[in-house]
């Protein structure tokens, strides 16, 4: 075992279907026109040597170490910005160049440090390797006169040298070392799109700047690493390579924040994790990462990470260290207990979407067949299950239509509800990268998020719509298309029910889902509707993506019905670049409602009152399965305050911080007899719990997550679990101690089970995924590589359906009380609840939730940034310090929910969506005022939450 090795071929592929012969060095290779000279020679093996480029990022031909000889031309071009001919023969190794090449190098050591033997990169230096392929033996050189290298110039000061910057958390900026081959900056431009390095000053003066001649830590970086994995020397160093050094194997696996599933190389030194790396051949973030991937991994060896299962009587008493046996033992005796007690529905659990699909399958068949009820639900319930809904009853199928890959055919992209450059940063680049290419942009947000306006983007179309008029605003979008007869009637005709696409025409061109109306009601310009409609429907290749701040409304079931009538109506359906895509805010959320994490579809989304399937899963475990829905988890804590529902097992979900109306949370689990807890930390959640049961990270498994594109990625163990166990060995011991004959003896063995019970899986194994790098479902005999583009021939349904979308107002409503809307989410920095990234140095840049208020509501209030304000609705109120921006609307604030220490979801209300449950996070009416402090709820809270984490043998050890 030991470092995976990916070729760098220097510039990035052509795409070009042509194809052109040449010759290299006497051998033939054939590419596709547009090819470099340099990647056409490393498709045949030969290296030219190189320093500015890479194949991340396009021909630069700064370095001039690359330079080759053309028959019948004159001169030494470079390799990397010089496009291959019809039967052009090329040398790369003659005197000539090699003379030169010796020259160039020379003059780039005469102004570098030579402490090679003591540099973090040893072993890792571009520099130092091309030396040694130049064949470089003597400097003759020296450092007198001006230079970069040292601090003093002949006792005096060197002006040149500029101190190391060590203002990052993850990476150091020594520029010292730096030789100006502008792959940094490039990577920040080209690959992330933030544009926050440059080249400053001019000839010897130049030198890499962050923003305008800034710290890192202070300039525009977003710390993705783009920079970092760039630099071919050791000016750009992560922090964990200066302290432990050099990786010696390495391992790939899939990143366990958000739904883009990057795929990562984790570069070890035996058991210690290195840096993560993003893997060039990951099919959804194509060698690029963000903070969090990147970086912040640390929370998995952070101090308050418990490692031992931990059980007590009473929620008020102290933690006690037991051992598995002890712990899982109890837990079975206090579930069938309260079994016994209360009846059979008097337990159920809830899935994890951080945990891998082998893990969430177990889960769900520990209820089904252990409890013997469907008592399941996972976080989806509380994100995208409207999703599953709204996309099932028009489509046929609850998940996206197209692969990330599809952005890059994308003529008009328009995103709802979602803020891809901060909860999904990598796919967030790429669509950045087809936008600054000439793709036109619609937005529908109550914010101004980034994306709407950034170096060189600015969308075509913002509509700052009001919080709760989703439906009203899709609707009357696809009026204009519809009464100006911008539909594509050859697509529907073809792929649709007409007579049900009558009947919604006939709906949507009433004058009351006209952008007149609709305009008024959701304080959008009318003739901006109209012109974004337009661009959509006219504009080529449209592609909706959307987010949170569509589904978690009280009619999030509906605006996603109401987004797939919009992209039927235009035809923007089952080919590349087009397509209806729901951002996915968790790792596996995708795979755990593919797992059967609902209390009313087994694997697969297929109901539990079919018989059919009932019986696949009968006779396969032995039992006679419920033909009921079970609860949801809104049902579950309703019916422990009622006092029917008394034991739950909750693996890798925190619903007193992550659920609405957080008191009612809290109610329900203190209501509850037996609350188990599987999880990494003591979350809030285990304030309330009477067993603990320490999880595993993703380094120290193995499994399969399914990202937002429905891609099932491999996770590979790096590490040893810390706590014994992996997170699916937990759960079939539980089994096992309630009588289970469970006997897996690795994960794929769990996979299998799933392949052969769930058709869109059959296809696959692990062996498979090995073979292919990753697929997509389904994927079976009849897409036996996977579906990349769903809908091509036809809707999974047959005929694609089109329904009506009433737009009925919220319940929650402003008043003189509550005059303003509080609508939520997520920052770059953080990752849902914050329990992993608040143990990392990500708190450098989000060290608090704070309350965005536009400064015309700030200053009727009489509040300054910064000041503490007190948030108060119908169901609560909390205490923060005010962010004064003209991001949000006036009417509108905005909070996250990353730290329990504000605790923002007991301002939210229980209102939900009619169809799912999934609550309306979104719409809450606040005021806002100034405070002097917490509110007494943080207090009482903060009281009950630290005596709740006492461990006794921590106690009598001090």
């Amino acid at each position: 075992m030991g470092l995976i090795q990916e070729i760098d071929y220097g510039t990035p592929a052509s795409t070009s279907e042509k194809q052109v012969t040449l010759t290299v060095d006497g051998f033939t290779v054939t590419v596709p026109e547009g090819t470099s000279i340099m990647r056409a020679s490393m498709e045949a093996g030969i290296a030219i040597p190189k320093l500015c480029a890479t194949d991340m990022v396009d021909a630069f031909g700064s370095c001039r170490l690359c330079l080759v000889e053309i028959e019948g031309r004159n001169g030494t071009p470079s390799s990397c910005t010089t496009p291959v001919a019809p039967g052009m023969v090329v040398h790369t190794q003659t005197g000539r160049l090699k003379d030169i090449r010796r020259g160039v190098m020379e003059l780039y050591i005469s102004d570098h440090p030579l402490d090679c033997l003591t540099c973090a990169a040893n072993g890792d230096c571009e520099l130092q390797t091309q030396a040694g392929v130049v064949g470089l033996r003597d400097v003759r050189y020296g450092y007198e006169g001006d230079n970069h290298v040292f601090k003093k110039n002949d006792g005096a000061e060197n002006f040149k040298w500029m101190a190391k910057d060590e203002s990052n958390p993850y990476f150091t900026y020594d520029p010292s070392k730096c030789i100006v081959c502008s792959r940094c900056v490039r990577a920040c431009e080209e690959v992330q799109g933030t544009f926050a390095l440059t080249i400053e000053g001019r000839g010897f003066e130049s030198r890499v700047s962050p923003g305008m001649h800034q710290l890192f830590i202070d300039s525009e970086c977003v710390s993705c690493g783009a920079c970092v994995q760039a630099c071919p020397t050791a000016t750009l160093s992560e922090k964990s390579v200066i302290k432990i050094g050099q990786p010696e194997h390495s391992v790939v696996t899939t990143c366990a924040y958000c739904g883009v599933g990057c795929s990562f190389k984790a570069e070890m030194r035996g058991d210690e994790l290195v840096r993560m790396v993003p893997y060039k051949d990951g099919k959804a973030n194509r060698g690029h990462s963000c903070v969090k991937g990147r970086f912040a991994y640390g929370y998995s060896t952070h101090k308050e990470r418990i490692l031992n299962p931990m059980i007590r009587e009473k929620v008020t008493d102290p933690w006690r260290e037991v051992s598995w046996e002890e712990a899982l033992t109890h837990t079975a005796n206090e579930f069938r207990r309260i079994q016994y007690q209360y009846g059979r529905t008097s337990i159920g659990g809830i899935t994890s979407s951080r945990c891998t699909n082998e893990e969430t399958y177990l889960v769900q068949k520990l209820i089904r067949q252990g409890f013997r009820n469907n008592n399941v639900d996972t976080c989806a319930r509380v994100c995208h299950s409207p999703t599953g809904y709204g996309l099932g009853q028009t489509f046929g199928t609850s998940a996206g239509t197209q692969d990330f890959d599809s952005i890059e055919q994308t003529d008009v992209v328009m995103i709802i509800g979602a803020n891809p450059t901060d909860a999904h940063p990598v796919f967030a680049s790429r669509m950045k990268k087809r936008l600054r290419k000439g793709a036109k942009l619609i937005v529908l947000d109550p914010r101004r998020t980034d994306i709407v306006r950034s170096a060189h983007i600015e969308a075509q179309h913002h509509l700052p719509l009001k919080p709760g008029t989703n439906v009203a605003v899709v609707t009357a979008l696809a009026h204009v298309i519809v009464t100006e007869g911008l539909f594509d009637e050859a697509f529907i005709r073809e792929r649709c029910d007409w007579d049900e696409f009558q009947d919604w025409v006939s709906f949507v061109a009433l004058p009351e889902n006209s952008p007149e109306v609709v305009g008024q009601l959701a304080n959008v310009d009318p003739e901006e509707i109209r012109s974004a409609a337009r661009l959509f429907a006219t504009g080529g290749n449209g592609a909706i993506y959307y987010g949170l701040g569509v589904t978690e409304h009280s009619q999030g079931s509906t605006t996603v019905i109401a987004i797939a009538n919009l992209a039927m109506a235009t035809g923007n359906i089952g080919r590349p670049g087009v397509g209806v895509n729901p951002l996915r805010g968790q790792n596996n959320v995708q795979g755990s409602c593919d797992m059967g994490s609902f209390p009313h579809e087994l694997p697969g989304y297929r109901h539990v009152s079919g018989d059919a399937v009932r019986d696949i899963y009968e006779s396969l475990w032995g039992v006679k399965l419920d033909d009921e829905p079970g609860l949801r988890i809104p049902n579950m804590l309703d019916a422990a305050v009622d006092g029917s529902f008394k034991g739950l097992y909750v693996q890798g979900e925190d619903i007193l911080q992550s659920d609405p109306d957080t008191k009612h949370v809290a109610a329900g689990l203190a209501a509850m007899e037996c609350v188990v807890v599987h999880d990494l930390f003591l979350n809030e959640t285990a304030n309330y719990a009477h067993v603990f049961l320490p999880g595993s990270t993703f380094l120290e498994k193995d499994g399969t997550f399914t990202n937002a594109e429905r891609r099932i990625n491999r996770v590979r163990k790096v590490m040893a679990p810390k706590n014994g166990l992996a997170d699916w060995e937990v759960t079939q011991k539980l089994a096992q101690a309630m009588g289970l004959a469970w006997n897996y003896q690795h994960p794929s063995e769990i996979m299998d089970e799933i392949a052969r019970t769930t058709p869109s899986f059959a296809k696959v194994s692990y062996d498979y995924l090995e073979k292919m790098g990753s697929v997509q479902w389904p994927c079976n005999e009849q897409a036996p590589e996977g579906t990349p583009i769903m809908h091509i021939s036809g809707f999974v349904r047959g005929k694609g359906k089109f329904i009506r979308t009433e737009y009925v107002a919220a319940d929650e409503r402003t008043g003189p009380r509550f005059p303003l809307l509080l609508t939520t989410g997520r920052i770059l920095s953080q990752y849902n609840v914050g329990a992993q990234t608040r143990r990392t140095d990500n708190v450098m840049w989000h060290s608090e939730d704070r309350l965005e208020i536009h400064p015309h509501d700030a200053e009727n209030r009489g509040l300054r940034d910064g000041d503490w304000v007190r948030l108060t609705s119908r169901s609560g109120e909390t205490t923060l310090r005010a962010l004064i921006t003209d991001k949000v609307s006036p009417g509108v604030v905005y909070t996250t929910f990353h730290h329990p220490d504000t605790q923002a979801n007991v301002i939210t209300t229980d209102f939900s969506d009619w169809a799912t449950n999934c609550p309306e996070y979104k719409v809450t009416a606040v005021q806002v005022g100034a405070s002097n402090g917490p509110s007494e709820w943080q207090l009482d809270y903060d009281e009950q939450a630290r005596n709740s984490r006492r461990i006794a043998t921590l106690e009598a050890a001090e």
